[in-house]
């Protein structure tokens, strides 16, 4: 199990893309500054607004992001990586390019001596059966080797329109559907055997406490980045959500 005993930082749903520079000029100055005083930074998915292969990254806003990163690990913090429902088709390539390690999801890991569980999320929404059917099918070997099959321009209008549908989509869901379950997140608690959870995905940044076989529990949800931005800074003294 990776264990970290100084500053880790943990960062999720950033959703970067050329149409929000703002949004890639604070994600750079995250690397740039206060992760260059971390041991670690983890990244828990939706790093792009959408991914469409590893051989798209040649592209200006990949090559100035994998150029960031790599310079961070080259600085000796350590990067992880959890995929999200965004960006599921990064792969060896661009980890290799950007100095990080690929985690699974859920992944157990021990940060400052506690055992914690970090994931991106979207699997604790159990009540959106729509989109977990959607996740099933777009993480299944065989329809990844086909759409990476097409051009890229192909791809990317795929995509394009994946996401303005997904846009549309929540506006017809309820909040309670896209939030997630107790029972979900009981069901990681208790698999893990940890008192800690941190995911991000639901874009309700906050600090939740549950219950769970009579043992009370912490599961931190990162903030997203459509807005300002933040990130999660646990320390030996301290964990706290540091907003832009």
């Amino acid at each position: 199990m990776l264990s970290f005993h100084h500053a880790s930082l943990l960062v999720s749903d950033v959703h970067l893309c050329e149409e929000r520079p703002a949004q890639v000029d604070a994600f750079m100055g995250l690397l740039n500054g206060p992760a260059r005083q971390a041991e670690s930074l983890f990244i828990l998915g939706d790093l792009f607004e959408y991914w469409v292969g590893d051989d798209d990254c040649s592209s200006s806003l990949a090559q100035r992001v994998i150029a960031a990163l790599k310079a961070l690990a080259d600085s000796a913090c350590k990067i992880y990586f959890i995929s999200g429902n965004r960006d599921f088709l990064i792969g060896q390539t661009f980890a290799d390019a950007a100095g990080f390690k690929l985690l699974d999801d859920p992944c157990k890991v021990e940060i400052q001596g506690v055992p914690t569980v970090l994931m991106h999320g979207d699997l604790l929404c159990t009540e959106d059966t729509a989109y977990l059917a959607f996740r099933e099918q777009v993480r299944n070997p065989l329809w990844q080797q086909q759409f990476l099959a097409q051009d890229l321009a192909v791809r990317h209008h795929i995509a394009q329109g994946a996401t303005a549908e997904s846009g549309k989509a929540k506006q017809a869901k309820s909040e309670e559907i896209m939030d997630v379950t107790e029972t979900a997140v009981a069901e990681v608690f208790k698999q893990f055997g940890v008192n800690r959870l941190i995911h991000g995905h639901t874009h309700r940044p906050g600090h939740h406490q549950h219950s769970v076989n009579g043992v009370m529990r912490d599961r931190w949800v990162l903030p997203d980045w459509y807005g300002p931005g933040g990130y999660l800074r646990v320390t030996p003294s301290i964990i706290e959500e540091i907003r832009f």
